[in-house]
């Protein structure tokens, strides 16, 4: 094993490309306050350098973090001398990402067009960009790309919009890919678009829907950090902006939004993967979301996706006290899990951020409906931990067409309850 790791560090040295050869996930159950205490210590601990993908919330509710390989022992028997309950979800975190690799190279093979783009495949920056640009020339009169800015290492950051005309219509926003190691979100999202498209004048609910509205679509909200996970480390969650007085980089931009920014639900440490930045709009990726959204004037619902959990959530995120129309939010979530698990039996939670997770404080749908966006949601995506954000390139579009009669749910109500 020690010869394997060696020569492991020499060949990601050699392509600057950081490996997890024998790093585990291990899924760890906390049975009282006092466990998930210990939990937060564990994680603080920065020579151990576990990092959480299901931070511990509450007792009973499992908690998943990759441990690299120098550190199992320790961890273990950490968690074996206090007690805490533990199982090895990911017996090697390399291994899955070695076939990851294997199957997108198989898939580059392919010839790219919009009818032959592979949306059972996962796709680099590049490719989606170009991706974007043929679904624009196949529907020149439903869809265009606009630029809302651009990221702290100068990629455009592109949108699409899909709009049959007016002027100032109401609007409702979709994104994906905020977290950039959350690969199944930008592959849902590149499906959904081109759902989307293809759906006007055959789908009678899309077709209403863009018949009075537009639909704004940014499906890699962070292009740094997700040219950074094919590049660098595919486990790359926050932008790639530079902390003033630290060696870490990036911050998490779904804790940058000016809606309860600051507390307790993240972090003001640089090299936490909570990172909130240094003040509110920091990062040039979530400022361009928040001066289009502002500008425009007339957002009617705001959609962001993410992975892991299979949850559907609303506000908030930031306080305890329910949404003034959590009850309208709430039945809305219920009935499109419901749709979503008639396609495929997979079963989501819903409910307030707070309520369903943890607290988090600067996130997106917080903003957005403090910001009179009434229909603010976000998605979490497959699965339940089995892969994490590691899923399987074989489950893109069974998630993305389970996730789609939600979406449609979603969005025919905030065409049925203009405000």
């Amino acid at each position: 094993m020690k010869i394997l790791l060696v020569f492991a560090a020499f060949v990601a040295a050699a392509c600057s490309e950081q490996l997890f050869v024998g790093d585990q996930v291990l899924r760890i159950t906390a049975s009282d306050e006092e466990q998930i205490a210990l939990l937060r210590v564990l994680g603080e601990q920065a020579e151990l350098q576990a990092d959480f993908w299901r931070h511990p919330t509450s007792p009973g509710r499992p908690a998943d973090v990759r441990v690299p390989f120098p550190s199992l022992r320790a961890v273990k028997t950490f968690l074996e001398s206090n007690s805490i309950s533990y199982s090895v979800m990911i017996e090697d975190v390399q291994e899955l990402l070695d076939a990851e690799k294997k199957t997108m190279m198989k898939s580059r093979r392919t010839v790219r067009s919009t009818s032959t783009f592979d949306f059972a495949s996962y796709h680099t920056l590049e490719e989606i960009y170009d991706w974007m640009d043929t679904l624009v020339d196949d529907h020149p009169r439903l869809v265009s790309k606009i630029q809302i800015g651009q990221s702290y290492e100068n990629r455009p950051l592109y949108v699409l919009k899909f709009s049959t005309g007016g002027s100032n219509r109401s609007a409702i926003w979709l994104d994906t890919g905020i977290h950039s190691r959350e690969w199944i979100t930008q592959a849902t999202g590149v499906w959904t678009a081109n759902k989307i498209a293809k759906g006007y004048g055959q789908d009678p609910s899309i077709t209403a829907i863009l018949d009075s509205m537009d639909i704004f679509f940014e499906i890699v909200i962070n292009p740094d950090g997700f040219a950074f996970t094919h590049s660098s480390n595919r486990l790359w969650r926050k932008t790639r902006s530079i902390n003033a007085g630290s060696h870490c980089v990036g911050v998490d931009p779904n804790r940058n939004w000016d809606a309860g920014f600051g507390g307790s639900g993240s972090s003001s440490n640089p090299c936490s993967e909570t990172y909130r930045g240094p003040y509110a709009h920091s990062e040039s990726e979530v400022k361009a979301i928040v001066d289009f959204i502002r500008s425009h004037g007339n957002v009617k619902s705001v959609i962001s996706i993410h992975s892991y959990s299979q949850m559907l959530l609303f506000p908030y995120g930031y306080k305890t006290a329910p949404a003034p129309n959590h009850q309208e939010l709430n039945e809305l979530a219920k009935k499109a899990v419901s749709d979503l698990a008639a396609v495929y039996g997979t079963k989501y939670t819903y409910g307030s951020i707070v309520d369903t997770i943890y607290m988090a404080d600067g996130t997106t749908v917080d903003w957005a409906y403090d910001n009179g966006v009434k229909y603010s949601f976000t998605f979490e995506l497959r699965d339940t931990g089995r892969y994490g954000f590691l899923l399987p390139s074989t489950q893109i579009i069974p998630t993305a067409t389970e996730t789609w009669p939600a979406l449609l749910d979603i969005m025919v109500h905030v065409l049925e309850h203009p405000y």
